[in-house]
């Protein structure tokens, strides 16, 4: 019987075209990041991981085959994907790095492990999760003195990855290893964030406040009054600007009418919350979609001001992404404005000043409305967007590119006010059923959630919230209203076992209208 790493063996496995293994390959090379390439292996895998790269594992089967040609493992965990596959093929590369003296298959196996274990469940795997630990750790010891963004990403990595056998209670079943560990490593430095900008802030309040009193001192010397452009605050944005001359137009009064309060204004941008109460008030809401949130917040973890990456939200219709969007934004106080895709086109990033309809950009809109330079634009239903414009304004896919691109975001020109408007800050988030009708560019750009469907499990946590909407949507006081009692929630849960959040709550306000008869009958 031959070894399992052998060229000759037949895993009776179907046949992997060599062009597809080197997909990963080629879109490595294809990355123009310095940074990234001269990383060491382990923590350049982890890094692709942290940003939700595309054809990871292709990538490393591409490096394993470069060296390994036809390795008939490298073949089939690149089939099944599955875990003992993937620790079947890091045993073999451990083998021939030991045979050959090459720790640049080392390196590849613990890339295997990295990217293939599981979350951890009752020890099992440890000394397989300590490997990479150790790894990751030793790895990050390297690049300690490179740029402090990255070290900052790869400490969460590399230590949230290290807590994994200890936090197995904690862990989300469902995901890998390798999300866990961010999870993680997000939630502990939750408090030091905290407590760093609680005195970063006090320090830049003692250093306002003196250079407030200096200034008030020259004043007095010189005999000029200090104006308010004099100590503008490096937590706001000017969005738009104009000149006095471009004021005194007699077509940009008339568009302009409630934008005047954010033309040459430095608006306020919004600041991350904590991030550990801003999880507990979605997860109370959406118990099902603990994965998502960890996934959104990760992002925020580390930064000051609050700015999500452009993302859309897929899933099943009733799921409740919508509302799902509308709570992310109300728990870390963005103002959330709202965009019906099936009825939009390119007019969203405005409107030509010579036109009768003549209108701003709709995020200007939003900034205008939240009179904030960071408010969160909700693209609902984007798949439904119009494929085909009748009118000359074009695409709603088409105008969406330049503003979820940062360089662009930062210099949008607005067709109405006839300048570059400053919009880096807003934050994109879309809700589709299918990716399917959305063209690739979009794709692309958009980081792409599947949001789950809710489960029968989660009716106890749902149902509060649902009460409280249908209460107000009647314009009642809550305290008015009892909960369900034992015989309506038996009724609901035997109508309602899981699914549709619309379903559910029809069945609650078929509830509450029944109740309602009943009394006026008694």
């Amino acid at each position: 019987m031959s070894n399992p790493g052998d060229d000759g063996d037949d895993f009776e496995l179907p046949a992997v075209a060599r062009d597809d293994v080197l997909t990963g390959a080629a879109a490595d090379s294809a990355d123009s990041e310095k940074h990234l390439k001269n990383l060491p292996r382990i923590l350049r895998y982890a890094k692709l991981l942290g940003d939700h790269a595309r054809h990871v594992e292709q990538r490393l089967i591409a490096e394993i085959d470069e060296l390994c040609p036809d390795l008939a493992l490298n073949t089939a965990w690149a089939v099944a994907q599955d875990v003992d596959t993937g620790l079947a093929l890091a045993t073999e590369l451990d083998r021939r790095a030991a045979e050959y003296n090459d720790p640049n298959l080392r390196s590849l196996s613990d890339c295997v492990r990295l990217l293939c274990l599981p979350a951890t469940r009752g020890g099992l795997h440890f000394q397989q999760y300590f490997r990479v630990a150790k790894a990751l750790l030793l790895s990050f010891e390297i690049i300690r003195d490179r740029d402090e963004q990255l070290c900052c990403e790869m400490e969460r990595f590399a230590f949230g990855w290290a807590a994994l056998p200890g936090c197995a209670h904690i862990s989300v079943g469902h995901a890998s290893a390798a999300e866990n560990a961010l999870m993680l490593g997000s939630r502990m430095v939750e408090h030091r964030i905290a407590a760093a900008r609680q005195e970063a802030i006090q320090a830049q309040e003692e250093k306002l406040h003196l250079t407030e009193e200096a200034e008030q001192e020259t004043a007095e010397i010189s005999g000029r009054t200090p104006t308010a452009e004099d100590n503008q605050p490096s937590d706001r944005l000017i969005v738009a600007r104009l000149s006095a001359d471009e004021m005194k137009n007699y077509r940009l009064k008339e568009i302009l009418g409630s934008l005047k309060n954010v033309v040459n204004v430095p608006l306020p941008l919004v600041m991350v919350p904590p991030l550990h109460e801003v999880r507990s008030k979605l997860l109370l809401e959406f118990p099902y979609a603990g994965r998502v949130i960890d996934l959104i917040l990760s992002d925020l973890v580390g930064r000051r001001i609050v700015q999500l990456r452009p993302m859309i939200l897929v899933g099943e219709p009733g799921g409740g992404k919508t509302r799902f969007v509308r709570s992310l934004g109300q728990a870390l106080n963005l103002y959330v404005w709202r965009t019906d895709c099936s009825r939009g086109d390119a007019a969203f990033g405005g409107t030509d000043r010579r036109w009768h309809s003549a209108e701003p950009c709709h995020p200007l809109l939003a900034v205008a409305r939240s009179r904030t330079a960071s408010p969160l634009v909700l693209l609902d239903e984007l798949e439904k967007a119009p494929s085909s414009s009748t009118s000359n304004a074009g695409r709603l896919w088409d105008c969406l590119l330049s503003f979820t691109e940062a360089e662009t975001s930062a210099r949008h020109f607005d067709p109405a006010l006839q300048v570059n408007l400053d919009l880096p800050r807003i934050s994109f988030v879309a809700t589709a059923n299918s990716l399917d009708p959305l063209p690739g560019p979009i794709r692309d750009r958009f980081l792409v959630v599947t949001f789950p469907k809710p489960g029968a499990e989660d009716l106890d946590a749902l149902l509060p919230a649902v009460m409280v909407d249908l209460i107000k949507e009647r314009g009642l006081d809550q305290r008015w209203i009892r909960p369900l009692d034992e015989n309506e929630h038996v009724a609901v849960a035997k109508l309602w076992q899981g699914g549709s959040m619309r379903r559910l709550r029809r069945i609650v306000e078929i509830i509450l209208r029944e109740r309602d008869l009943s009394a006026t009958r008694n």
